[in-house]
């Protein structure tokens, strides 16, 4: 059995004389959480679609659970929350999961346990009886997120799973995607909440205008570090003294104090850096480092010129 749950070559779609995703190329192994990352605009939702089977590529090739787009019994081993959803509203929480697990085949008394398993695990127990219409936009997301694990997925496709539910419910998103990947699940994300890939997923892929531009693991370096500093004072002479340390020298006003981020190769710049604003007389309130976030990589890769979509 292959090691990868999915695997793209050039895939591409055009509708007409637009082009909705110029090259998507990628690979995700199986057992982890991908995080699938870009503007809107830049292909997302239609690259996932023909993963899924559900729109055909135009050209290119790619492979899911093994086996080439579209076929059958690896797509009965996929699941699927879409980003907007229509679901029976005149259907109870139960019936909604019952239909979808007949749908998937999944016999009768394997699905009564696993309706009930589920809807514990996204905390609608009490509203199994309730008919769909009267959830809330949170308890619909999460209804459909039950849905989407309904077969057992061996693969499941996530878009935006975590909108409209509050901090609460978007914890306890996060903690069902990490006991799917325990449980050897593949998950394929695509959220614009950055702090909850960051500390989700285990690689991402960015996507700019119908194209992969990058692949990265989490666990990586992400191009340096980045120093955050509380000093007294800043200005433009002191913001161009701190460039020759490394790059992206911001401010920003912190309460009494000045904020000043910048990103540096290595730790061994703080130190130095420390020295220096000593030597110009600056009251230091603090000095920290870490990571790039994920935000900052983001901004990064997509560039100046990429505009809100």
């Amino acid at each position: 059995m292959t090691e990868l749950a999915i695997e793209t070559s050039g895939l591409r779609k055009e509708y007409g004389t637009k082009i909705a995703v110029q090259d998507l190329t990628l690979t995700v192994h199986r057992s982890e959480v991908f995080g699938f990352l870009g503007p809107n605009g830049a292909g997302k939702t239609t690259s996932m679609k023909m993963l899924l089977g559900l729109v055909r590529p135009t050209a290119g090739q790619a492979r899911v659970l093994g086996e080439p787009l579209g076929n059958v019994p690896a797509r009965a081993g996929v699941g699927f929350l879409p980003e907007h959803f229509r679901f029976q509203d005149w259907l109870t929480g139960r019936e909604f999961l019952r239909f979808h697990g007949r749908l998937f085949g999944v016999p009768a008394k394997t699905l009564t346990r696993r309706i009930e398993d589920l809807l514990g695990q996204v905390d609608l127990l009490d509203a199994g009886d309730r008919k769909l219409r009267e959830y809330s936009k949170g308890m619909l997301q999460r209804i459909g997120l039950a849905q989407a694990l309904i077969n057992t997925p061996r693969l499941v496709f996530l878009d935006e799973p975590t909108s409209g539910l509050d901090p609460l419910g978007r914890l306890l998103v996060r903690d069902l995607i990490v006991r799917l990947r325990t449980e050897g699940t593949t998950v394929f994300l695509n959220s614009h909440l950055l702090s909850e890939v960051e500390v989700t997923c285990d690689r991402v892929a960015f996507v700019k205008r119908g194209s992969v531009v990058r692949q990265m693991s989490l666990a990586e370096q992400t191009g340096g570090m980045e120093v955050i500093l509380r000093l007294g004072a800043s200005d433009a002479r002191l913001l161009q003294g701190l460039a020759r340390f490394g790059r992206d020298v911001h401010s920003t006003p912190d309460g009494t104090a000045v904020g000043v981020s910048l990103q540096v190769e290595g730790e061994e710049k703080l130190p130095e850096i420390a020295r220096w604003l000593v030597g110009q007389g600056t009251d230091i309130y603090s000095l920290s480092m870490g990571k790039k976030s994920l935000e900052a990589l983001f901004l990064e890769v997509m560039g100046e010129d990429e505009r809100p979509g």
